[in-house]
């Protein structure tokens, strides 16, 4: 077949759908795509073998074969049998269309009345639509809705080399003496095949924290189950949520329960909720639960950097974490709106010591988190 033949038929394909379903033919883009097929079979180049490749798929009654017929003339034009009505059909066939009940009327025709029918996709999917819905648009059940993805996106996370060597295809830096050896005596003790082993690579520590405070209510509960599905999903993640204070709720998310979980969570934030002391929270993080973070760890932060305490303590707080962790990520819903300036204080505050500054509003900003964490993660990174 001809790619340049095979090319103009299938660009004049969608031409040939509308114009059936002008003369009243039911073709969507299911039959479409069976068409395109079908023509991958046949001599684009031969008109007669294109025109019935296409005629039993896009025709499903008796009643639609003249108006195949007449809108194939219309689109590839006219054949050498123009005029002499459609060839006849093998006997047997007739009997096995469906026809049109004696006494109903034939579907409108557009402009006769009736309204062009609307062609969707066949498939579609309900967590594609809320992608970008902003978090505060979203109901309960749409949140529900897209859990399935923030677990696939909570597998997702940052690594580190690990100090325990692991057997390599690849020459490493260090002999495996031991298998060298047993692979030596399928060649009696000639070492043929040298194995290696190479360091791998081990989870890198998680620290989330979350700001739920009045101004992050309507972020916090797409913000708290990505957060109860990393600490479920990853080892060595410890979850914060910050309000007027810094409450631990790692051990409220350990649950397979996610509606459980959040609640415990909840519970648990509401406590210290109220107005959001940044710079507080933070210092604490630093020294109440330096030890049990360690060093090298990513700390992701969730907050529109609204703070009612001190900024300069604020922002020394964050200079002293940026020295520890391994990269410091901050997640702003507020980023997502246009012209957004980091004017809040905080903000202002806290960005100098922020390596990775993202949007936190939607399901497709969390999709950008779990880039970010599975990247390289240099220092000069900034959206």
């Amino acid at each position: 077949m001809s790619e340049a033949a095979a090319t103009g038929v299938l660009g004049r394909l969608a031409a040939l759908g509308a114009e059936l379903r002008a003369r009243g033919v039911r073709v969507g883009t299911g039959e479409l795509a069976v068409a395109a097929r079908a023509l991958a079979r046949v001599d684009a180049a031969d008109r007669e073998a294109v025109r019935l490749a296409l005629r039993p798929v896009l025709c499903s009654r008796h009643e639609d074969l003249a108006a195949f017929d007449a809108a194939f003339d219309a689109v590839f034009g006219p054949g050498d049998a123009a005029g002499g009505g459609p060839p006849p059909l093998p006997p047997g066939l007739q009997e096995l269309l469906p026809t049109v009940p004696a006494g109903s009327a034939p579907p409108p025709r557009a402009g006769e009345g009736g309204e062009e029918p609307e062609v969707r996709p066949a498939a579609w999917s309900e967590v594609e639509l809320l992608r970008e819905r902003d978090a505060a648009e979203l109901t309960e059940a749409e949140l529900a809705a897209v859990h399935r993805l923030i677990v696939r996106l909570a597998r997702r996370g940052p690594t580190r080399r690990s100090r325990r060597l692991r057997p390599t295809h690849r020459p490493g830096r260090r002999l495996d003496l031991p298998a060298t050896v047993r692979a030596s005596l399928r060649h009696g003790g000639e070492p043929v095949h040298r194995r290696w082993r190479a360091p791998g690579r081990a989870p890198r520590p998680v620290v989330l924290v979350v700001d739920v405070s009045g101004s992050m209510a309507p972020y916090a509960g797409l913000l708290l189950r990505y957060a109860q599905a990393l600490v479920t999903a990853r080892p060595r993640v410890e979850a914060f949520a910050l309000g007027t204070r810094l409450t631990r709720v790692t051990r409220e998310l350990r649950s397979k329960d996610v509606d459980a979980a959040l609640d415990r969570a909840t519970r648990a934030a509401a406590a210290h909720g109220g107005g959001p002391r940044l710079g507080d929270g933070i210092a604490e993080l630093n020294r109440r639960h330096g030890r049990r973070i360690g060093r090298g760890a990513v700390v992701v932060v969730l907050s529109d950097g609204w703070d009612r305490g001190d900024p300069q303590r604020l922002g020394d707080e964050m200079a002293r974490l940026a020295r520890t962790a391994h990269r410091v990520v901050w997640l702003n819903p507020l980023k997502a709106r246009p012209g957004y300036e980091p004017l809040a204080r905080g903000m202002a505050a806290a960005l100098p010591h922020v390596d990775v500054f993202l949007e936190g509003h939607s399901l497709g900003s969390l999709e950008a988190l779990a880039d970010v964490l599975e990247g390289p993660m240099t220092r000069e990174v900034r959206r």
